[in-house]
């Protein structure tokens, strides 16, 4: 499994997702366009479906939205949304946090956003700038 130490020093767009969820179905190519166009070294877009079963239906809805450039994780125990939801981070779906590199939060949302456009760029942008 993978834990937020497997990506120390790099600052996160974690997000929470399902096939179910129509605004996750929504932003996923956004998604996709961040992590193509500002993934690297110092940055990534970590887009974990939460649905359960086996890996069939999240990997065709990645395949239906075009998804290209984000990595593929899975938790199928919906473990880490459980957990968000007890801290009080988590409404429902979608969830994404901005996770600077040293492991803190530096922004949660609840819901879907247009994570290609101007904002969300300047938003992580100034996020690796405070984790340089």
């Amino acid at each position: 499994p993978m834990t937020l130490a497997d990506h120390a020093g790099k600052t996160l767009l974690l997000n929470l997702w399902a096939t179910w969820c129509a605004p996750c179905r929504a932003e996923m190519p956004a998604l996709d366009a961040l992590q193509k166009e500002m993934g690297s070294d110092a940055f990534e877009v970590v887009a974990v479906n939460v649905d359960v079963g086996d890996d069939a239906k999240p990997k065709k809805f990645l395949e239906e939205t075009g998804v290209k450039a984000l990595g593929y994780y899975r938790d199928s125990t919906m473990a880490l949304f459980n957990d968000l939801k007890t801290r009080g981070l988590a409404l429902g779906l979608p969830v994404t946090m901005l996770i600077d590199g040293e492991g803190c939060l530096i922004a949660h949302m609840n819901g879907p956003a247009e994570w290609s456009g101007p904002d969300a760029k300047r938003l992580v942008v100034t996020a690796l700038g405070k984790s340089d």
